[in-house]
């Protein structure tokens, strides 16, 4: 049996066999196999908590899914990071021949043949995308999204021995190295509190010969964290909110409102031009945004009405109401929902799914609208100041 990507580690009198991963290696996959098959450990843990454990076993996991519902627990975009991310996994894995997450499969039925117990060691995802997305600010996220979108776009392939070469640590920190300069944020919450929370369910899994099944990436990290003691409950907490963009939720459209209602009263053809640029700003960057997500008729034009009203208002969203357009206009099929996790890894397939089409209109309407508020409120404000001159 072969070392190589395997450390060894005695920690509280339990031994600790690490297994660094690719995701999508069918190497991997087989040296977890031989790995638990020769140990027999008492325990395996594996990267993954419970909303990916039943993603990763169920493939009808879709089926069930409820558009409307999504959109209105404001849960659209969050999925379609989701999707995104996964696409590239998945083209490279379909590339190869293999299932995606094949090694975290063969770790969870081998613990099963062997009679381990099966420890799910990693954070919930949602509350991962909770913390990188509170931190990034909105320019970050904009970077982000364009960087995750552009790797639907780019169709390079990837060859095994590629990703054979990128478990090697030196390999592994260069990459981690280019990730951080490119999102310096983003390491906190993704790797560093994901590597406390992995070494400390690794230490508390039952038994004493313990099997961890990770990606290499996480592999030194969690290497120096094991001997170190984490609070699983602290590295679980959603990041307060911070009470700056709540207040100016609410500040910006009241100041917005006051200075219209201000010039109407002083001048009022001023006061109905500021009118027309609010509208026409706000409503245009919103179906753009909806066109640039090939949405229906409806709901472009729905982005257009509502976009000037919902930034005057902190509880409310154009993308919400156009994408429900696109929804009832053009509403997924269960095949629609069946081949979502194939028609994430294409261009085409992403463009052509329903679903995929509604959530791309909902974050696009959002970011046009958001946009256009900014270029809008702008342009009342110069009105309001060249009518005081």
């Amino acid at each position: 049996m072969s070392e190589q990507n395997i450390t060894r580690l005695n920690i509280n009198s339990k031994e600790l066999i690490l297994i660094g991963t690719a995701h999508v290696s069918r190497h991997s996959a087989e040296q977890v196999k031989e790995v638990i098959a020769a140990e027999k450990p008492d325990s395996v843990c594996v990267e993954l908590d419970e909303q990916r454990y039943k993603a990763i076993m169920d493939d009808n996991q879709w089926k069930n899914m409820d558009i409307f519902k999504v959109i209105k627990d404001k849960k659209a975009t969050a999925l379609l990071m989701t999707l995104l991310i996964s696409s590239f996994q998945k083209r490279a894995a379909k590339q190869l021949g293999i299932k995606p997450g094949q090694e975290m499969i063969q770790g969870i039925e081998s613990a099963n043949e062997h009679g381990a117990e099966i420890v799910l060691a990693d954070r919930n995802i949602q509350i991962t995308f909770a913390r990188i997305w509170q931190g990034i600010g909105l320019w970050g996220k904009m970077k982000l999204i364009t960087a995750v979108i552009g790797s639907i776009i780019n169709n390079e392939e990837i060859s095994e021995e590629e990703l054979e070469q990128m478990k090697t640590e030196d390999m592994l920190n260069s990459a981690l190295k280019e990730f951080t300069n490119t999102f310096p944020k983003l390491k906190v919450p993704l790797i560093d509190e994901r590597d406390q929370y992995l070494s400390q369910k690794i230490k508390n899994a039952p038994g004493d010969k313990v099997v961890a099944v990770l990606g290499a990436a996480h592999v030194p990290g969690i290497k120096k964290e094991l001997y170190n003691e984490h609070d699983l409950e602290a590295l679980c907490e959603r990041p307060p909110k911070s009470k700056v963009p709540k207040i100016l939720a609410w500040a910006i459209p009241v100041v917005i409102i006051s200075i219209i209602a201000f010039t109407l009263y002083m001048n009022p053809a001023a006061g109905m031009q500021q009118i027309i640029a609010w509208l026409l700003w706000n409503g245009s960057f919103a179906a753009l945004g909806a066109l640039l997500a090939f949405g229906h008729p409806a709901a472009i034009a729905t982005a257009f009405v509502v976009s000037p009203l919902s930034s005057l208002s902190p509880v409310l969203a154009a993308g919400w109401f156009a994408g429900i357009a696109q929804a009832y206009y053009r509403r997924p099929s269960v095949g629609d929902f069946e081949s979502l996790s194939e028609d994430v890894y294409t261009l085409k397939g992403f463009k052509d799914n329903k679903v995929t089409r509604i959530l791309l209109v909902v974050m696009l309407s959002n970011i046009g609208s958001t946009i256009g508020s900014m270029i809008g409120g702008a342009d009342v404000i110069r009105l309001f100041i060249q009518n005081l001159t």
